[in-house]
């Protein structure tokens, strides 16, 4: 379901849109056009969508101030065809190519590209493979994806992905959320952030935020972001967790003020 938007003053037009990814599946984004062809692609994270409450306090925050927005679901998530997979960095990044190719076909400027805890990785992954959008926002991204991953499937579970293949993540019904294959396990230790990071170049204006009480990925992270980009702006929101309960306002400020400075 869409987030009505029609109190904002900017918010002219929204609608559904569907680009085709380079393996022929649809991805399924909502366009926010206020009237100006700057535009903002926001990146979702994992099992998420683009109608999480996070992207959604972007959106407003953006559309509000007169930039318009486009909001989509990788493949494999939300109403995006495709399987959904555990790794997947590379194939989100090419999704996102997608999604930017078809809006510079629209004659929108893409100004800046966002992606909060894995999107933050997919979006600094995509600006060293295309180099193309000029600002590029890590809100909350993981920089060693060594790490975190028996955290979320469990104790144990990389011997056993090593050992049968796959493993299947259950919620605590006991139903199926998606399965981890070895192949795309291995496909996210071998994305290497910190060669990805050093890769840059100057002319990417990167800013990463994140919170100082992020238990999900922790704040070191972003001050390893920091060291490893060439041109990089670091906020540490303080007291704010991964997801911005409480600190909504603080990061879209954030995210606002470095796009309308730049």
């Amino acid at each position: 379901m869409s987030h009505p938007l029609s109190s904002e003053p900017h918010a002219l037009e929204q609608r559904a849109v569907v680009v085709t990814n380079k393996h022929g599946e649809k991805l399924v984004g909502v366009l926010h056009h206020t009237g100006s062809s700057k535009i903002v692609v926001l990146c979702h994270g994992f099992i998420s969508t683009k109608n999480d409450s996070l992207i959604l306090d972007l959106t407003a925050a953006l559309t509000k101030k007169g930039i318009s927005v486009f909001r989509f679901d990788f493949s494999g998530n939300g109403e995006s065809e495709g399987e959904f997979e555990y790794g997947n960095y590379r194939k989100e990044a090419d999704d996102l190519h997608s999604v930017v190719s078809y809006l510079c076909k629209e004659k929108y400027d893409v100004t800046a590209i966002v992606g909060h805890s894995k999107g933050g990785d997919v979006v600094t992954l995509y600006a060293s493979i295309y180099d193309d959008v000029r600002l590029v926002i890590n809100v909350s991204g993981r920089f060693d994806l060594e790490k975190g991953i028996e955290e979320r499937i469990g104790e144990g579970s990389i011997d056993r992905i090593n050992k049968e293949g796959y493993l299947d993540v259950k919620d605590k019904s006991g139903n199926v959320q998606y399965r981890v294959t070895k192949e795309s396990l291995m496909e996210r230790l071998s994305t290497d952030i910190r060669a990805v990071s050093m890769s840059l170049t100057k002319e990417c204006r990167f800013f990463t935020v994140h919170g100082s009480a992020d238990e999900t990925i922790p704040v070191e992270d972003a001050y390893e972001f920091a060291k490893h980009i060439p041109n990089h702006k670091l906020q540490v929101i303080e007291g704010a967790n991964h997801n911005y309960t409480a600190h909504r306002e603080e990061l879209a400020d954030a995210v606002v003020d470095f796009i309308t400075s730049n």
